[in-house]
């Protein structure tokens, strides 16, 4: 389902460079009724999940939720208190950390400070008694692929924290690992850096095609970089898709509220529609008839005039210029506040009085 893809501009060197040439389509792994309990306390409730071969999926979720308990238990950190994990097919359940043939690269760096970049590199290789020569070899080859050739030599304080978590991902690759686990590796960089490199992460997991799973409680990673996201929420998967369905058609209120902005406006629902403000809007699922809160996207709300019929009055609270467009928050007559996506040529200012409407686009109710 996921076969591996090169991008064209790399085309030219999976040839020289072995880890790529000796890329696969990944491998499945599967959580079959994952159950995880600290003492008295439940923190995952018999999970369920299938990763297919090849395929990018992050765990995205607030704190708490479970996510990085599930890659612990997966990574063999963490031992099951009911279930199965299978990794091609097998039940590691019992299996020890280091015969899972897992990478993995986590939020803190970890590199050996008396190592330089090339030496922390081979640690693996050396591990697994790989010869000198080869896993020099393989550990040039990783650094390449992570875009550090030049700096095998440079010992982790003559890194920046950008450079430093490269040469922990390509660590983590030189060994060739099955299924490759990452544990918020962006959340200590800039915004910048942090964009850069989950753009090389994805650029490398599709040269590859290892099947990757990725921690994170950040939306727009999450959202950017995967073929499939799981919404996590105490211990429990609210919903499995790809990002454009999990943004469009949230299965709940829990993952309308967690995957993207939204403001809460109040409607009546009746034969599977909503009434906000007079108008009629469709539900993405259905939900019981009576008085009830719906999640609108602030890009499905629009400054309309005066006179339109399903214009609704409402005063400027603030404006925030985000460079391609503005967000602005108005608050209606009746007290709801609403966030408007729009363009930057749309000014207004605080206390503007203006017209607002809803698009009828499908909306998610709030549990």
């Amino acid at each position: 389902m996921f076969a591996r893809k090169v991008m064209e501009q790399d085309v030219h060197t999976t040839a020289s460079n072995p880890l790529v040439a000796a890329a696969t389509q990944g491998v499945e792994v599967r959580f079959d009724g994952v159950v995880k309990d600290f003492g008295a306390q439940r923190v995952l409730h018999e999970l369920d999940l299938t990763v297919h071969p090849g395929e990018f999926l992050s765990l995205l979720g607030p704190s708490g939720c479970g996510k990085t308990t599930a890659l612990r238990l997966l990574a063999g950190l963490e031992q099951l208190s009911g279930g199965a994990i299978c990794i091609g097919g097998q039940d590691v359940s019992a299996v020890p950390t280091n015969k899972r043939d897992l990478g993995m690269v986590f939020q803190a760096y970890s590199l050996f400070p008396h190592m330089n970049a090339l030496q922390n590199t081979m640690f693996g290789l050396a591990m697994r008694n790989v010869s000198k020569e080869q896993a020099r070899r393989r550990a040039e080859a990783a650094l390449d692929l992570v875009g550090l050739p030049e700096f095998g030599e440079r010992f982790p304080t003559q890194l920046s924290g950008g450079q430093q978590q490269r040469v922990a991902l390509a660590r983590a690759l030189v060994t060739e690992p099955r299924v490759l686990l990452l544990d918020e590796p962006l959340s200590a960089l800039d915004a910048k850096v942090r964009t850069q490199l989950r753009e090389e992460i994805r650029r490398i997991q599709l040269r590859l095609g290892i099947t990757t799973i990725f921690v994170t409680h950040d939306q727009e990673e999450a959202l950017a970089i995967s073929d499939r996201v799981a919404v996590m929420n105490a211990g429990h998967i609210e919903q499995v898709d790809t990002p454009e369905e999990l943004y469009l058609r949230p299965a709940s209120g829990v993952v309308a509220d967690f995957v993207g902005v939204s403001s809460v406006v109040p409607g009546v629902i009746a034969a599977g529609e909503v009434t906000v403000w007079g108008q009629r809007i469709p539900l993405v699922s259905a939900a019981p008839e009576g008085d009830a809160s719906v999640y609108i996207r602030p890009e499905n709300v629009a400054f309309v005039g005066e006179n339109d019929p399903a214009a609704v009055a409402a005063t400027v609270q603030e404006s925030v210029f985000l460079g391609s467009m503005r967000r602005t928050r108005v608050r209606t007559e009746d007290g709801v506040q609403l966030r408007i996506q729009h363009a930057v040529s749309e000014a207004v200012e605080y206390g503007d009085r203006v017209w607002v409407r809803v698009r009828p686009v499908p909306v998610a109710v709030q549990v």
